[in-house]
């Protein structure tokens, strides 16, 4: 292969973590900008599908051999194979938290009573609705400088935004964090923070030249969380959280499924005991605990929250 053509989304985000990524690739790379759905298309994201806006666009040009190899933000993929690609690679994960950007260096609890949150994920708006139903969600749309500016610039016209920490870290822009929100009260998306590289799965060039960038265990705790989604067969935008590690020789998975509105919330949470890290044990843990937290989650009446 001479020169390894990887498709990615046009915003500075996507430049930002594909460009860092592709340099983990063997051979000579070219970047491959391609606009989505969700570049163009302003409407919030269950109005518009959610599932797949990001990553449709992608993947119909891969198909049609226009590029070899694409990036995807992980938490935006669907959790449905697509026939004829692979998922050649998923790379190392970045802190996979939320970070409050707030004006005048707020933290959450500071926050005065009905201050405007911005937020354009449902279920980063029904955990900020739990957590503090004083608060007044405003559902926005943009790249991350857009949303930082509604907060943070001159013309702010809100307190405070809540954007992915592994997103303002890749753009260098972690000044503009006022704090990092915790697990234990904003678990975040399936497969936030992990970058997806997808080839055609008879594309075994492509195959080889992204290998490197795979790592093991960010793969089956990333699989662990999105097989919670399918299972609940929900989207990536669905108001539901799942959080997974591998620690002390064990995979651990916690899973929380959310009313849109805040009011009411389910979670489950397992764990798996290794023999080792290998790719098909962490694989097999990762469909037993996601196995047992959907069967859970259901069994509480998970299928009957008002998710939309």
């Amino acid at each position: 292969m001479s020169v390894l053509r990887v498709g990615t989304r046009g915003s500075a985000l996507a430049l930002a973590q594909t460009t860092a990524l592709a340099a983990r690739f063997a051979g000579e790379v070219e970047i491959v900008e391609i606009t989505t759905q969700g570049d163009v298309d302003r409407a919030p994201l269950a109005q518009i599908g959610g599932t797949g806006v990001f990553t449709s666009a992608l993947r119909e040009a891969l198909l049609a051999d226009e590029v070899d190899v694409i990036v995807h933000s992980m938490k935006d993929l669907p959790t449905a194979p697509h026939p004829g690609i692979a998922l050649a690679a998923v790379a190392r994960r970045e802190d996979a938290r939320d970070a409050l950007c707030a004006r005048d260096g707020l933290g959450f609890d500071d926050l005065p009573e009905g201050a405007k949150v911005g937020t354009g994920s449902p279920r980063r708006a029904a955990q900020l609705r739990r957590v503090r139903p004083d608060l007044d969600v405003v559902d926005i749309r943009g790249n991350v400088e857009t949303r930082l500016a509604r907060a943070q610039g001159p013309d702010a016209d809100l307190d405070a935004v809540v954007l992915a920490l592994a997103g303002l870290t890749r753009l260098g822009r972690q000044d503009a964090v006022t704090e990092v929100l915790s697990l234990g009260r904003f678990p975040t998306a399936p497969a936030q923070g992990a970058l997806a590289v997808e080839t055609r799965e008879d594309d075994a060039a492509s195959i080889r030249a992204v290998t490197k960038a795979d790592h093991v265990v960010t793969r089956a705790c990333a699989d662990a969380e999105r097989l919670v989604l399918a299972g609940l067969e929900a989207g990536c935008s669905a108001p539901i959280a799942a959080s997974a590690e591998v620690d002390d020789g064990m995979l651990f998975l916690t899973a929380t499924v959310y009313a849109i509105d805040g009011s009411r919330h389910l979670t489950a949470s397992h764990a798996y005991t290794l023999d080792g890290q290998g790719a098909a044990e962490l694989a097999a843990a990762a469909m037993d605990v996601a196995g047992r937290a959907v069967r859970e989650l259901v069994d509480a009446g998970a299928m009957e929250l008002d998710r939309a």
